[in-house]
């Protein structure tokens, strides 16, 4: 039983045929200029109700720190949550392809920025060119803690900035999460709210290497083909990007993965809740579920082999320790009410 990540499971079978579908043609053309990787283009462009420049890469990370170089130069600041998978767990990428760029971070609840926060951090940016310029802001949906924002939240935290001349980016490594979490469309979650960029993300969701830099604001992938090959990000057998994206677009595969992620999270949570020794520290949006248990029971049932993470959170018990557990589109659902079944027995 691995609740460690999304990242720890496979491939959709439906994905990997499509790789393999691919492999089947002699010969395409190379670098991420073949006819699917038009097709993705014309896709998303449908699916997002407008027309969009996408980009296919090979990680988040790379997706994430390519769209904050696109919108940040060198001397300028991208605004951010104190979590922020950017901020955490990109070993300074996104200041690297930025040049030098610098992520300035707020704290929020549910690890997500509030408009008034947001507002007095740029406040404090006021002194020409002795601090970072504000150039960007970045958000994540669903959340370093599994939360999402609404439309109407990611709007109002636009039009903090919008009048600065600043640029919005979206983190979306759990975007289908988020949007089937949410009930609003693509369209809805981004660019009518005031999003430039998105970093489109499949990797958790099925996909193998699924990444895309999809840009709503188009003028600024003006130069974007250079920014992916000087960063090491451009596939030059890219076939086998655009099948996986095609294939995870067709029929809605990426929604209802997604939906059966998050119904599993549900069941988890709901599981949880009903222990005398477990309580959730957040609600639960998407496909993570974050609890409090106490040091004996986490050690309990890790001995028995299941796997999930203790988690940073403040105001801990001297014998409790905060988890994170995470379920996948191949998630067995078994392997949910068995563990579930396990701290009944150990409470």
């Amino acid at each position: 039983m691995n609740f460690t990540s999304d990242n720890v499971y496979g491939v959709d079978p439906r994905i990997m045929q499509a790789m393999v579908a691919a492999n089947a043609r002699l010969t395409d053309v190379s670098y991420c200029h073949d006819d699917g990787a038009k097709a993705v283009d014309a896709r998303l462009s449908e699916i997002f109700g407008r027309d969009v420049r996408a980009f296919l890469v090979v990680n988040g990370t790379g997706a994430n720190s390519l769209a904050l170089s696109a919108i940040c130069p060198t001397y300028g600041g991208v605004f951010c949550h104190e979590t922020s998978h950017i901020n955490t767990d990109e070993c300074n990428c996104p200041e690297l392809f930025m040049g030098g760029g610098k992520l300035v971070t707020m704290a929020g609840e549910g690890a997500k920025l509030a408009p008034a926060v947001l507002a007095d951090k740029l406040s404090q940016f006021g002194h020409g060119e002795h601090g970072a310029k504000p150039y960007g802001l970045s958000i994540t949906n669903a959340t370093e803690l599994g939360m999402v924002y609404t439309p109407t939240e990611i709007r109002a935290l636009a039009e903090v900035v919008r009048p600065r001349g600043m640029k919005v980016h979206m983190d979306g490594a759990r975007f289908a999460n988020a949007l089937v979490s949410l009930g609003c469309s693509p369209a809805e979650m981004t660019w009518e709210a005031g999003v430039d960029v998105l970093s489109f993300g499949g990797t958790k969701n099925g996909g193998m290497i699924l990444e895309a830099v999809v840009f709503f604001d188009t003028a600024l992938a003006d130069d974007f083909l250079y920014r992916r090959k000087r960063t090491g990000q451009l596939v030059s057998k890219g076939r086998f990007l655009s099948a996986q994206m095609l294939a995870y677009l067709q029929d809605d595969v990426w929604l209802a993965n997604a939906r059966r992620a998050n119904s599993l999270a549900q069941v988890l949570a709901k599981g949880l809740q009903a222990s005398n020794r477990v309580r959730l520290s957040n609600p639960v949006h998407a496909n993570e579920v974050f609890a409090i248990m106490p040091k004996s029971l986490f050690d309990a049932v890790q001995a028995r082999g299941v796997r999930f993470y203790d988690w940073p959170w403040d105001g801990l018990a001297a014998d409790e320790i905060h988890c994170r557990f995470v379920t996948s589109f191949a998630t067995p659902e078994e392997h949910v009410i068995q563990f579930l079944q396990m701290v009944r027995e150990l409470s």
